[in-house]
């Protein structure tokens, strides 16, 4: 083989070479480049799902840390006084019920449709225990916004609602911070306190479930 064959071999292997070098180059680069996209993407998921919960976490009182110590504090004490009114414009005085047992359900109000509503609802109908005590269903909702829930639900009329649209009542009771609470420091939750004829507290219930919870409360009023 003359010189001129042999540098022709020689130079096409080094183009193979450095065709092979470049690719695998090239190849390197956008797997480095895939990896790089796939990191920030799980990146920006991570703060976009972290976004997103904290944004329900303030929506549904998250930044308010549960605390039910002013709430369990009420047992075995007496109930604390208030006067409220209720949609006709009545006032109601806790303290002028005492001989009578009574069953004080704090809740959500117009938001929570329709578990406030149908607590209430059945509240009204319940005859049984209406003749074992008083019923008061507390919100924090303006007595003139309730139209809308009668309206839609004729049936809330037989029940007695009490506006503690200042909240004050609901913050003596503790019932602003508990579980039950979607709106912590805002709105109650579904809350029960259950005083006796002296105006004793003998049972709280905080109720993380919403669910009507009567006949339960009807055997803790036997219990009195």
């Amino acid at each position: 083989m003359n010189k001129t064959g042999l540098i022709a071999i020689l130079g096409t292997g080094l183009v193979l070479v450095l065709i092979l070098l470049v690719s695998n180059f090239n190849i390197q680069i956008n797997i480095n480049s895939k990896d790089d996209e796939a990191s920030a993407g799980q990146q920006t998921a991570q703060t976009t799902g972290k976004t997103q919960v904290d944004s329900m976490a303030s929506h549904h009182g998250g930044e308010t840390p549960a605390d039910a110590t002013i709430f369990s504090s009420l047992l075995g004490k007496p109930a604390p006084d208030f006067t409220l009114e209720d949609y006709d414009g009545k006032k109601v005085t806790l303290s002028e019920l005492k001989g009578k047992n009574v069953i004080l359900f704090f809740n959500e109000g117009l938001m929570c449709y329709p578990a406030c509503w149908n607590q209430i609802s059945a509240f009204g109908k319940d005859t049984q225990l209406q003749s074992k005590a008083v019923v008061l269903n507390i919100t924090a909702d303006p007595k003139n916004n309730w139209k809308q829930a009668i309206d839609k639900m004729p049936e809330l009329v037989q029940s007695t609602v009490l506006f503690d649209s200042n909240r004050q009542v609901s913050q003596t009771y503790g019932v602003l911070t508990l579980p039950s609470s979607m709106h912590k420091g805002q709105f109650p939750g579904h809350s029960y306190v259950l005083i006796n004829k002296e105006g004793i507290i003998r049972f709280v219930r905080d109720d993380v479930q919403m669910a009507v919870r009567n006949n339960e409360l009807a055997v803790e009023v036997d219990k009195l």
